[in-house]
């Protein structure tokens, strides 16, 4: 029997019982509990890095496309309107679909505000049971099918802004063959010559507008002008800026795969593991 560690009650008690003394090891000291420093390294631990990246990158490709995009297709309309299709007929349905597009770009980013703040939430739970930060692994056959579910909506979503990508390089292509046109006006070779009214820009064979609209084309000095106005090279800069977006939003969308991808991957062998070990 160690000295110090029990004490025996008075003798004229019925039954000589000892009760153990705690000693100084036994008492939890004030650095045996988990510090700050440690719970913050455990709440980093179950950060999803990838899904963090991924929804600022999506943020800031879908405001840019939505917001350049917007304007651009205004000053579109302006430009059309003023220069090249006087006649407002000319030019009614392509002004309608410009409209239907610009109310579309509400609705996408009002989805992918909503949708990259559920993707964020969904990394954050799929990462902290992957890593298992809370006790011991669970999951629910639940939870792994809405995993499943918003990988494949990720992939589909991801087919689909392919399209808008290589969709919204086409304004910038035409407006750079305008522009480059009007350099070939502005050079020292054909400034000042016969030979400059005969650069034309045919904004007809793009199928914006159709082949009876008035004037349709533009040469030569008139062409230069256009060039130079505010409208023409706000819209130029913002469709640039609009398919930068856009082509950010793309590899938002990869990394969410991958990232999703991953975790349901894991989730469903840990599963599998699981329900292994019970039997």
């Amino acid at each position: 029997m160690e000295i110090g560690r029990y004490h025996w009650m008075y003798p004229g008690s019925k039954n000589h019982q000892y009760h153990p003394v705690p000693t100084l090891g036994d008492r939890a000291g004030p650095l045996s509990s988990p510090g700050c420093f440690e719970c913050c390294i455990k709440c980093l631990g179950g950060v999803p890095y990838a899904s963090l990246v991924a929804t600022i990158l999506c943020f800031s490709g879908v405001a840019l496309f939505c917001g350049c995009g917007h304007v651009a297709l205004a000053g579109t309309v302006a430009i059309l309107e003023q220069h090249f299709s006087t006649n407002a007929s000319d030019h009614a349905l392509l002004s309608e679909v410009i409209q239907l597009m610009q109310y579309v770009i509400y609705g996408i980013a009002s989805f992918f505000f909503l949708y990259g703040i559920i993707l964020l939430a969904e990394g954050f739970y799929t990462t902290s049971a992957v890593k298992e930060l809370h006790g011991e692994f669970k999951t629910t056959a639940c939870g792994r099918c809405i995993s499943g579910m918003f990988v494949f909506l990720t992939y589909v979503l991801g087919v689909a802004w392919l399209g808008v990508f290589g969709f919204s390089a086409v304004p910038v292509f035409m407006f750079y063959n305008i522009w480059s046109t009007c350099e070939v006006i502005k050079s020292p070779q054909t400034n000042g010559t016969a030979g400059v009214e005969q650069i034309c820009v045919d904004i007809r064979q793009y199928g914006i507008i159709p082949w009876n609209a008035f004037p349709g084309k533009i040469c030569g000095s008139a062409l230069e002008n256009i060039c130079n106005t505010n409208e023409f090279y706000m819209s130029y800069h913002l469709f640039i800026v609009a398919c930068a977006g856009a082509g950010a939003t793309v590899i938002a969308l990869l990394i969410y795969m991958m990232a999703t991808t991953y975790n349901y991957a894991v989730l469903k062998f840990k599963s599998r593991e699981d329900c292994c070990t019970k039997f």
